[in-house]
């Protein structure tokens, strides 16, 4: 069951991939569907990937042995000029083979803090698409309290359109006032000139998601403006931290890393060999053919080379514990940050309810009163303009506050990995 969906999974990323780019244009792209497009398609973790990827194929190699070195020459030979008593003093021609051989434990805990490197940038691979989540997310919501201002300014074009042609209508017969006019043509135009504003805005949102799903600037999409702000948990400690968050999932790597190169580091005490073979063929033929067989061995333990090997144990295990400390802190302000949030999440959830259910119903009964009295020649215009700016005012504080809401969710959902 989890092959299949696993499979299905594949199949609808591979056709989102291949479809996007062309029906983009006429495409209407929830949030899901952008997460899940920069998770596959974005540059930056592509380049992160092969790097991760690079360091993988470093550690495949730690393990193996330097080249052998062979070389050829002469021995004890004479310098020209130089008088040749017996066939002996003529020297010899010598060919040499010379290989390291590299103590194994060494070689495997080089490997193995290789292979960690390569772990480190992998558990990377999840911050960095954690943070481009959050600028997808963010930029995605203010779109979608972008889309709902266009709604409410269209409302506003409508209505001001409305009042000013009814009070050119009303004009001739003395019951509007020039300066009414003049003063709904102004609020007319303050309308169209806000639509506009929101218009390049909501522009700016569609080209930043594009660079983010590494898509070209100009392809242009709508999005699924049915979005819900997260829920509340307030119950967080920091085990559930240690588990959720990449960027301590990542610490836990560099602990570790730091570990295996502290473990590399001891057994660079160990020994390492060397071994030399020499043939060396005479000159005069009746001299013997000889060789030279030899063993070396190294010794860190020594006293002016064992010096360094114990000053950087002892660094990195300093550095061990400050990284413990740190992971400790970074758990202790993820939980801090997390709380304050969602109390100000909470709070916000409040005041956006009320602009909802109580400010803005009031404001447009307020509204509503006003037109009616004007259009049955027992208001002036001015009031019912007066009526629809504390209305607009209202909503736009309102939407001002869905987008906080918005952000504020944005960056709580941040904290916990979501």
């Amino acid at each position: 069951m989890l092959n299949i969906n696993y499979i299905k999974h594949l199949v609808s990323v591979f056709l989102l991939l291949a479809v996007l780019p062309l029906q983009a244009q006429n495409r209407v792209l929830n949030l899901d569907s952008v997460l899940l497009y920069i998770h596959h398609n974005n540059q930056m973790l592509q380049e992160h990937d092969l790097q991760t990827q690079a360091l993988k194929k470093y550690a495949e190699g730690a393990k193996s042995w330097m080249p052998p070195m062979v070389g050829a020459g002469v021995f004890m030979y004479p310098y020209p000029g130089q008088r040749i008593m017996e066939d002996r003093d003529k020297g010899m021609i010598m060919a040499a083979a010379q290989q390291e051989i590299p103590n194994p434990a060494k070689l495997k805990a080089k490997e193995k803090y290789m292979q960690s490197q390569a772990e480190v940038e992998d558990a990377g691979h999840e911050v960095m698409y954690n943070q481009f989540r959050t600028q997808a997310k963010t930029a995605y919501y203010q779109w979608v309290v972008l889309e709902k201002k266009k709604s409410v300014l269209r409302e506003n074009q409508r209505i001001m359109e409305f009042m000013l042609k009814l009070a050119k209508v009303r004009y001739p017969y003395n019951q509007s006032s020039l300066g009414s006019i003049y003063k709904a043509e102004g609020r007319l135009h303050e309308v169209e000139n806000m639509q506009l504003m929101n218009e390049s805005e909501i522009e700016m949102r569609n080209i930043q998601l594009n660079i983010l799903m590494n898509l070209p600037k100009e392809t242009r999409f709508t999005i699924d403006t049915v979005v819900n702000t997260p829920d509340v948990t307030m119950s967080l400690d920091t085990a559930y931290f240690s588990s959720a968050r990449s960027d301590v999932r990542q610490l836990d790597k560099k602990i570790e890393s730091m570990r295996l190169n502290l473990r590399l580091e001891n057994i660079m005490r160990k020994p390492d060999f060397n071994v030399r073979f020499e043939n060396m063929l005479p000159r005069d033929r009746m001299m013997p053919q000889v060789f030279t067989a030899m063993g070396m061995v190294s010794i860190p333990i020594a006293p002016w080379s064992n010096r360094m090997f114990k000053a950087n144990s002892k660094a990195m295990s300093l550095e061990i514990k400050a990284m413990q400390i740190g992971r400790e802190n970074l758990l202790k302000e993820a939980q801090g940050m997390a709380a304050n949030m969602a109390l100000e999440l909470k709070t916000k959830k409040t005041q956006v309810q009320n602009y909802q259910t109580k400010i803005i119903p009031a404001l447009r009964r307020n509204y509503e009163t006003t037109l009616l009295s004007y259009e049955q020649n027992t208001g002036q215009l001015p009031l019912v303009i007066d009526a629809w700016e504390a209305l607009n005012m209202a909503q736009m504080e309102y939407l001002n506050n869905l987008e906080q809401l918005y952000l504020i969710g944005v960056n709580y959902e941040k904290e916990l990995e979501k």
